[in-house]
């Protein structure tokens, strides 16, 4: 569950409805300030995204699993991919997934492939990261996942990867409890990290295989595609197709990363690619 500027949806209407606002469906401006303002008064960090805490405790519920939604914008290709010009500029097993994946995931362009390979990149530390490093000290873990760890829980769980994976990931995203350990199994893989049951079993339904039983299959044989699923699932070729200006990389990374964090490198990047396949 993530709603936020830009958002919309049936969920969007729930929210509003909620909210006693005009239930539009389109997360906008006055949305989010009715969000915020219904964090703050109910203890809630108030930066206006609705996760799943703030769904969960705004309804009394579970944040209802995600479906798969495919981006119907597709337009015509302009051309062939140019994947020789990346050739000592992204790794060559990277370059191998490009044509499968383009195919399967609306890749239609030169430059829908640099928005994305420029955010895959940042987001895998240069294509190297496939799985989610959840290797934590105790004071990370007070730091990055304050709220699962009161009091001093922390330290019995300090540098045990299943463990906290297993309690940060827990009831939410389509996982059990803590005790299940699908907190774990579903951790992020992938270059863009894939994570929760929900997401893998969308991902199963789409890929034709079957990534519940065999979850290592995101981080080994579908880094890249699982990547472009969240592209195509939440509607970024759009965005891309807006052009290649600094405004637009923004506009992707926020949908990406939720904010504007190593936008620097991903602008640079995305330079990099776009210049070398047009």
């Amino acid at each position: 569950m993530l709603l936020k500027n830009g958002s919309k949806g049936d969920d969007v209407k729930k929210l509003q409805e909620k909210l006693k606002l005009t239930a539009d469906g389109a997360f906008g401006l006055k949305t989010e300030e009715a969000v915020k303002a219904w964090q703050k008064a109910n203890g809630l960090k108030d930066d206006g995204i609705v996760g799943d805490g703030t769904w969960s405790k705004l309804f009394g519920v579970s944040a209802p699993v995600a479906t798969v939604v495919k981006e119907d914008v597709v337009i015509p290709s302009g051309g062939p991919l140019n994947l020789e010009k990346l050739k000592g500029h992204i790794p060559d097993s990277v370059i191998a997934q490009i044509p499968e994946t383009a195919k399967k995931f609306n890749i239609t362009n030169n430059l829908r492939l640099a928005h994305f390979l420029s955010q895959c990149g940042h987001e895998s530390g240069g294509f190297k990261a496939v799985s989610e490093n959840l290797n934590y000290s105790a004071d990370g873990l007070k730091k990055i996942f304050g709220k699962y760890f009161p009091g001093n829980l922390n330290e019995s769980y300090a540098r045990q990867p299943e463990k906290i994976a297993a309690r940060v990931y827990a009831s939410r995203m389509g996982n059990g409890d803590e005790t299940s350990k699908e907190g774990f199994k579903f951790r992020g893989r992938g270059y863009i990290q894939l994570t929760g049951k929900a997401n893998y079993t969308n991902f199963t339904k789409f890929i034709g295989e079957d990534c519940i039983a065999n979850p290592d299959l995101v981080a080994t044989k579908y880094p890249l595609a699982s990547a472009a699923f969240f592209f195509d699932s939440n509607k970024l070729w759009s965005i891309c197709d807006k052009g290649a200006d600094d405004a637009t990389v923004t506009a992707v990374t926020k949908r990406v990363n939720g904010g504007t964090i190593g936008l620097p490198d991903r602008i640079k990047h995305f330079k990099e690619y776009y210049n070398l396949l047009k």
